[in-house]
C-alpha cells in the first residue's frame, strides 16, 4: 500500500496530528519540531506521545518524518547562526528519541560566499558533533534546488556530506520532486536516469524518504516553488511513474503543496487511485 502522508501542524501533539492524518486517508506524516520561522518548541507531553504511539499502531501509521525549521543553517558564515542550529538541532535529535524509529530531516544550509567546500565542512563537522551510536533517529539531507548558496543542489554535493559523517548508520537523504527538478535533474524526461545516477553516486539504499510536490518553476530553473499535484511544470504523469517505481515502492512520499487539510485529502485520494 502506497505510504503517503502530508505536513501537519505539531501544536496539538502527536495524537491530533495521527488523527488527521487518518481522517483524510493518510498512513504517515511530516511536521515541524517547531516554528518553521523561529526556535519555539512545543513541550514534549509523556501522555500524548503514549496514546499516539498506540494509536499508530493500530491504526498502521509508518514512520513519520520531522522537518527542522527553515531558520537552521548549519554552514552560515555567521558563528552566531551556526550555535543557533547546533542548539536547534541538539535539543530535536533529544525530543525525537520520544517517538524512536522515525526520521529527521533539515536542509543543509547556505554557504554565504564561503564556498561549498567549506559549507560541506561546516555541516558534516556539525553532524560528527551531534549524532550518537545509541541514537533511533534516522537524520535525512534534503535534495535542493540551488537557489542561491544553497548547499546539496547535486548528488555530489550530499554525497560529499555523507562521506565525512561518522555515524553513517544514521544518515540519509530525502529526496524532494520539486528540488531535485529544479535543480537540473530531469525526472520529468527520465526517471530512471536520475534514479541511476543518485544510485552511482549516493546509493538508493540511502533514499529513506520523498517529499512529493510539483513545481512552479521551469526545469533547472534553480528557485524552490511548490505547486499542487498535476499543476506544475512536473505534471501528473511524473508522480504516477515515481509511486509506481519498484525502487520507490517501499518509501514513504509526503506532500508539501501549497494546500488546506482537505486539499491534501484530494491529492492523497488521486494517487492513491493512480497507485498499481
Amino acid at each position: 500500500m502506497l505510504k503517503i502522508g502530508s505536513h501537519l501542524s505539531s501544536l496539538k501533539g502527536f495524537l491530533h496530528m495521527g488523527k488527521e492524518a487518518l481522517s483524510i486517508g493518510a498512513n504517515t506524516f511530516q511536521f515541524f519540531t517547531r516554528n518553521a520561522r523561529g526556535s519555539q518548541a512545543k513541550a514534549i507531553d509523556d501522555r500524548d506521545v503514549e496514546m499516539f504511539r498506540k494509536f499508530a499502531e493500530e491504526n498502521g501509521i509508518g514512520i513519520i518524518l520531522a522537518h527542522a525549521p527553515y531558520t537552521l543553517n548549519a554552514c552560515s558564515k555567521d558563528e552566531h547562526t551556526r550555535k543557533f542550529a547546533r542548539m536547534i538541532m541538539e535539543d530535536d535529535l533529544r525530543r525525537m528519541e520520544y517517538l524512536p524509529g522515525n526520521y529527521y530531516n533539515f536542509h543543509p544550509g547556505s554557504h554565504m560566499g564561503q564556498g561549498p567546500e567549506e559549507g560541506i565542512r561546516q555541516i558534516s563537522g556539525l553532524l560528527n558533533e551531534l549524532l550518537r551510536p545509541e541514537q533511533t533517529t534516522t537524520v535525512l539531507l534534503e535534495t535542493m534546488a540551488g537557489k542561491g548558496t544553497e548547499v546539496g543542489r547535486s548528488f555530489e554535493e550530499l554525497r560529499a556530506i555523507l562521506d565525512d559523517v561518522k555515524q553513517k548508520g544514521h544518515m540519509g537523504i530525502c529526496l524532494d520532486t520539486c528540488h531535485v527538478y529544479d535543480a537540473g535533474y530531469d525526472i520529468v524526461g527520465d526517471l530512471d536516469l536520475v534514479l541511476e545516477e543518485f544510485d552511482r553516486v549516493i546509493g538508493l539504499d540511502k533514499l529513506k524518504a520523498i517529499h512529493i510536490n510539483d513545481s512552479k518553476n521551469d526545469f533547472a530553473s534553480h528557485k524552490d516553488r511548490h505547486e499542487k499535484i498535476g499543476h506544475g511544470s512536473l505534471g501528473l504523469h511524473t508522480f504516477v511513474n515515481l509511486i509506481n517505481d519498484p525502487r520507490m515502492k517501499e518509501l514513504p512520499f509526503y506532500l508539501e503543496t501549497p494546500n488546506d487539510l482537505k486539499g491534501y485529502g484530494m491529492e492523497i485520494q488521486l494517487l492513491r487511485e493512480q497507485s498499481w
